[in-house]
């Protein structure tokens, strides 16, 4: 008898679930709009051509070495990440009250903000501590903040299904009502899964009762620049919180703006109230990341490093994100129109007032069902797909399926 004799099996990961079920697929003209990831018109990785570019730079660098990283990372990746989220000009910056860890991936990054809010917010053991998450929102919030040992994690109200967008009200009324001190979750940009973001008047109206409530500002910063094309418009929530004056942490994902899904390059940003303080913060975070990963790895965390420290890459990198993004605006506007043409009933306004790598298309789970099954396109059954899986070879037949799946399946 095995001594794991009772260990059951898990649930497997329902995102590369799909992916595989897609990959055992033998039919022609399947299409996978599943898992986050871009893709080129050709449905193929992109390696971004200043990544190239920097991956020569390193190889041929001699003083170069694998000798460990310091615990919290490599300087230059940490300052320059940490600009770029709350920019060069950042008053908490100059104040020297802004920090950061390396970490792995933004899901690293989440993981170490919150093991540390578990030990030491507003005091210490704060397992009771409510940690709200947009509902809906990416998995693995939910997951990281139980996981590390919250045990009150609550949804707020954010998706109004009926009319494919914000739920405002809804949001706001739950920052009011929620326990003081309270962690959110904020999506900085490109709200996964919806696609759908607060307007700066909006994050205006929650920052405000935030503040007022005493509630604690933790972002999640996935996609900044691959959502609009802008480094600015994409950190927009995140600068004027700062700005505010709240302490908080930004976790921050290399993983889409720079293609570099599988190095898994990460950053939490860590916005404190002093220079004392912070250097207290990252004494204990420095202890945590000892016991997960005890060093970080260096070549991806040295290619954004390498990039955002040259004004000369800085600048490509920046067309090289703007490409991306303006190939899933397009995306968007063609599949809104394809639609419209058919005569699909509902409204698809909300594909192109969405933003981001995914869209909420409003498909319930009986229609992605036969999306499924009937017509071999793989998304999410909370019908959330990944604008990047569409090219111009597949977008009519995504568009066909869908206006099929809507007219035959209630």
């Amino acid at each position: 008898m095995s001594v794991f004799s009772e260990v059951p099996q898990a649930a497997p990961v329902a995102v590369f679930k799909l992916s595989q079920d897609f990959s055992n697929d033998p039919f022609p003209n399947k299409v996978n709009l599943g898992v986050g990831a871009y893709r080129t018109d050709e449905a193929r990785p992109w390696v971004l051509p200043v990544v190239k570019k920097v991956e020569k730079i390193i190889v041929q660098d001699e003083s170069l070495n694998h000798e460990y990283l310091p615990i919290l990372g490599l300087p230059e990746f940490r300052s320059s990440a940490s600009k770029i989220a709350l920019g060069d000009t950042s008053p908490a910056i100059a104040e020297n009250r802004v920090g950061a860890v390396q970490c792995l991936g933004g899901t690293g990054a989440l993981k170490i903000g919150a093991e540390f809010l578990r030990r030491f917010y507003n005091g210490n053991n704060n397992t009771k501590t409510p940690v709200y998450v947009s509902a809906p929102t990416w998995e693995n919030h939910n997951a990281v903040f139980a996981n590390a040992g919250f045990e009150d994690v609550r949804p707020y109200k954010y998706w109004d299904a009926e009319k494919r967008g914000l739920d405002l009200a809804g949001f706001l009324g739950d920052l009011k009502s929620c326990p003081e001190h309270s962690i959110f979750v904020l999506h900085a940009c490109a709200h996964n899964p919806t696609g759908t973001d607060p307007t700066q008047e909006q994050w205006k109206q929650i920052a405000e009762v935030m503040m007022r409530r005493k509630l604690f500002v933790f972002f999640d910063s996935a996609y900044q620049g691959f959502a609009s094309g802008s480094l600015e418009k994409d950190a927009w929530a995140v600068r004027y919180f700062v700005s505010m004056g709240f302490e908080m942490f930004c976790a921050q994902s290399f993983s889409k703006n720079f293609g570099l899904y599988n190095e898994r390059v990460g950053n939490l940003t860590v916005v404190a109230r002093d220079a004392d303080n912070l250097k207290r913060i990252l004494s204990q975070m420095e202890k945590i990341v000892r016991t997960m990963w005890s060093n970080p790895p260096s070549q991806g965390a040295r290619i954004v490093a390498v990039t955002l420290s040259s004004p000369e890459l800085f600048t490509e990198w920046k067309e090289n994100v703007k490409t991306m993004a303006d190939r899933v605006l397009l995306m968007r506007a063609q599949l809104k129109t394809k639609l419209q043409a058919l005569g699909t009933p509902g409204t698809w306004n909300h594909i192109t007032e969405q933003i981001g790598m995914f869209s909420f298309t409003g498909l319930n789970p009986k229609q992605v069902e036969y999306m499924v099954k009937e017509k071999h396109i793989y998304l999410m059954a909370s019908g959330r797909i990944n604008m990047c899986g569409l090219t111009t070879k597949n977008i009519s037949y995504v568009a066909e399926s869908i206006h099929e799946a809507v007219t035959k399946v209630q």
